[in-house]
């Protein structure tokens, strides 16, 4: 068993390859006075613009803050937006060689409107539906490239048509051949095409929309279940599923963990899965025991719950609360 100092210092040494749906996260901060006079709505005085990357980028920051090194593969627009984004990305030392520009696709934004802590409204950007069969084989090429040097795969599937069935199976099948891991962060369109997936992390609505449980997956047993069921049809090797207050839970052949949440002052939630993604696949990058990687995920997730808007989590903080808990 590794130490945490150990652990954390491996981090450093690992390649991740991300591949999903990309976007900016836009943010107007301002301050509410007073109601318009032409509607019953707030009017927001701007105090500040931020953009931010998002989506699979979002993961990449994620990887980046703990020191690993990541590669994203995606697809945006070839308009302003899909400009922004690349600057984005290489004001954040990220690299864009995995990035295919589309003339047929805008580039997603998610904008949001804040007043202090407060979300007033937001305002979606995108288009959803799949990659063409010419940009699928440019990613894919791109993909295939990269693949053989990286310690491990995260999907982060957004439904927002990056992914498809084919380059799905086309990449896990790639990476069991490199014996690389493949770690997935689902969405619905695509749930039950990650065959052989190395872990699996829904969500408990992902699950019980994923799998149509009848159940409300109110209990660890009908949660215990549905994994069970999920497992049959996916072959996965492990799921981990995220529990929101309750914690997260793990789930393999040999063995079956609960964590329970740490409490905490939430402030957002948004981004939460993206950090806890990137915690257990790079736990599985070094071949982690299962009950480090399930408490080290559950960690972070509640980490950046504390913090308003989408944000990565702070590596030094993390280390020294998993320290300090004896993880």
């Amino acid at each position: 068993m590794q130490d945490i100092q150990t652990i954390f210092k491996a981090f450093d040494q690992l390649k991740v390859l991300i591949i999903g749906d990309v976007m900016t996260d836009s943010y107007l901060w301002g301050k509410v006075d007073r109601l318009s006079p032409e509607a019953p709505v707030p009017i927001l005085n701007v105090q500040k613009r931020e953009r931010r990357l998002g989506g699979a980028a979002n993961v990449a920051l994620n990887v980046q803050a703990l020191g690993a090194q990541p590669i994203l593969c995606s697809v945006i627009g070839q308009d302003a937006d899909g400009v922004d984004f690349l600057n984005l990305l290489k004001n954040q030392n990220l690299p864009t060689e995995g990035i295919v520009e589309s003339a047929d696709r805008i580039t997603t934004i998610k904008h949001r409107v804040m007043s202090g802590s407060h979300h007033l409204l937001r305002v979606d950007q995108e288009v959803d539906h799949l990659i063409s069969d010419r940009e699928r084989n440019l990613l894919t090429e791109k993909i295939l490239y990269l693949l053989p040097t990286v310690q491990v795969v995260i999907f982060e599937d957004y439904d927002k048509g990056v992914l498809s069935k084919e380059l799905i199976k086309i990449v896990i099948a790639k990476s069991k051949e490199l014996k690389i891991p493949t770690v997935v962060d689902p969405k619905k369109r695509n749930f039950l095409h990650y065959v052989g997936a190395t872990l699996f992390k829904p969500n408990k609505k992902e699950l019980k929309e994923g799998i149509k449980a009848e159940s409300g997956l109110n209990t660890l047993l009908e949660i215990d279940e549905a994994i069970a069921v999920l497992q049959t049809q996916l072959q996965a090797e492990s799921v981990l599923i995220t529990l929101s207050e309750q914690g997260v839970y793990f789930k393999s052949s040999n063995e079956a963990i609960h964590v329970a949440a740490h409490h905490r002052k939430i402030s957002d939630v948004s981004g939460a899965g993206d950090t806890v993604v990137s915690v257990a696949a790079l736990c599985v990058a070094l071949g982690l025991p299962a009950k480090t990687t399930t408490e080290l995920a559950n960690l972070s997730g509640g980490l950046v719950c504390e913090q308003i808007g989408v944000v990565p989590v702070n590596k030094r903080d993390l280390q020294m609360e998993a320290e300090r808990l004896g993880i």
